[in-house]
């Protein structure tokens, strides 16, 4: 007796079969259906129905052994060509792998190599722009040196015009050392303000010199840690046990940008490094100029402030000898016109007992008596001696008048004199002794370059 487990309805022998050709099953109607559902598990049929010990018919039966042979079959060749279609699957996915897998380290190498390229070109960009900036840096150091030293040449300038307004008299005059010593002040000043104004620039590139170094650094970073990273990438392979799955790793590659402006950016970054590396080439060219000629412009005037002292200590030396010599003959003549008066004086002196004699004579004669009182030859002779005596006295005190009047005169030239040589002497003490003694501590040309 067959299991009822076995057994199948046909409509559902109908539809299996009809599935594994590869065919619409058949149409049947659902209450036919329905009726053998219903009495497909039960012994119930026609009126040999209560001599019947099977559930099914032999054909029932065998049409079942029949469909589930059939459908074995089917699903065996299923199978096979499942299996087929795996292999073949597989092989081929496994050679897309392989080169797809393939592609990406070969991309990664090529990557790599981009990145080791522009990584070197930031490196050495990198080296000349710190190579650069120490030597900008050092042109900085010899302008405030410079700006420093030009402090000694403006405190020498301003204190020679302050001790030159010592001079008094005649050698207060705006000379050729004043002029020399305006214009040396001036240029100074001038100087100063063109070592501030440059120095500000050296400040300002110095600042920019270091902003970009800063980028090229931190681009030199990134792409410094992306080269590791790929590196490590271009490591890995399907025995590397470092490895695990990362599903939203793919995502991520939406939101970094393209390899043109990868590309577009370092560059950028290269041209404004190059850009800044020309212009502190420029500057630094500039500043040597600038202290240069600036250092020979101060040197130059220096020698004709000095030349101008030279030229007026010689000139105040000259007019202080010329004082002097006709000093001394003012004060040989002084003494020649005080030994004049001396002999004047004794001269009147002289005449004051011949003519007291004369007159005495003339006196005494006036009383001679009557007739005696005569203009005799003796009375004419004193009255002519007394008159000459008169004459020459006069004459002797008009001429001591002249050598007193002589003798004050060649005081007040030898007091001017004096005067004049004591301005000259103190002239002379402050252009040679103090300012030209002051001057030697001129600096140098090294100095003044800022070395």
């Amino acid at each position: 007796m067959m299991s009822s487990q076995i057994l199948v309805s046909r409509p559902y022998f109908d539809t299996r079969v009809a599935a594994q050709n590869g065919s619409q099953p058949p149409v049947t109607n659902p209450e036919i259906t329905v009726k053998e559902n219903v009495y497909a598990g039960t012994s119930a049929g026609l009126a040999t129905a209560g001599y019947r010990s099977a559930k099914y018919t032999p054909e029932e039966w065998l049409a079942s052994n029949s469909a589930l042979l059939n459908r074995s079959v089917a699903d065996r060749d299923h199978a096979e060509r499942i299996c087929t279609e795996s292999k073949a699957l597989k092989a081929e996915t496994d050679a897309g792998t392989l080169r797809t897998q393939t592609a990406g380290t070969k991309h990664l190498g090529s990557r790599l190599q981009d990145i080791h390229r522009w990584r070197s070109e930031l490196e050495q960009l990198i080296e000349r722009l710190i190579a650069e900036t120490d030597l900008l840096t050092a042109s900085r150091r010899r302008l405030e040196k410079a700006l420093d030293a030009t402090e000694i040449p403006f405190a020498i300038a301003t204190d020679n015009l302050t001790c030159r307004e010592r001079r008094f008299g005649p050698d207060l005059v705006e000379d050729q050392v004043e002029e020399e010593l305006l214009k040396e002040v001036e240029l100074i000043r001038s100087i100063q303000a063109l070592l501030k104004k440059t120095l500000d620039q050296a400040v300002n590139q110095i600042r920019l010199n270091q902003e970009v170094k800063q980028t090229l650094e931190l681009d030199w970073s990134d792409k410094q840690h992306a080269y590791s990273l790929d590196d490590r990438c271009g490591r890995f392979n399907n025995r590397s046990t470092d490895t695990q799955r990362h599903p939203s790793s793919a995502v991520l590659q939406d939101q970094v940008c393209d390899e043109e402006v990868w590309r577009k950016f370092t560059r950028d970054n290269l041209r404004l490094a190059e850009r800044e590396e020309v212009a502190s080439q420029a500057l630094r060219r500039l500043i040597e100029r600038v202290l240069q000629e600036t250092s020979e412009d101060l040197r130059v005037q220096c020698a004709a402030v000095d030349r101008a002292f030279n030229q007026r200590c010689m000139e105040l030396n000259q007019a202080k000898t010329q004082l002097e010599l006709h000093l001394a003959q003012i004060l040989q003549q002084i003494g020649a016109q005080e030994r004049n008066i001396s002999f004047l004086q004794q001269a009147v002196y002289d005449k004051e007992a011949p003519l007291r004699v004369a007159q005495s004579r003339l006196h005494y004669r006036t009383f001679r008596p009557n007739m005696e009182l005569c203009r005799d030859q003796p009375q004419l002779s004193l009255l002519g001696e007394v008159s000459e005596l008169n004459s020459t006295v006069s004459a002797l005190q008009q001429q001591l008048y002249e050598a007193r009047k002589s003798l004050s005169d060649l005081e007040e030239s030898r007091l001017s004199l004096e005067k004049d040589i004591s301005c000259k002497t103190n002239s002379l003490l402050i252009d040679r002794e103090k300012c030209m003694t002051h001057r030697t501590r001129y600096p140098s040309v090294t100095v003044l370059s800022g070395y």
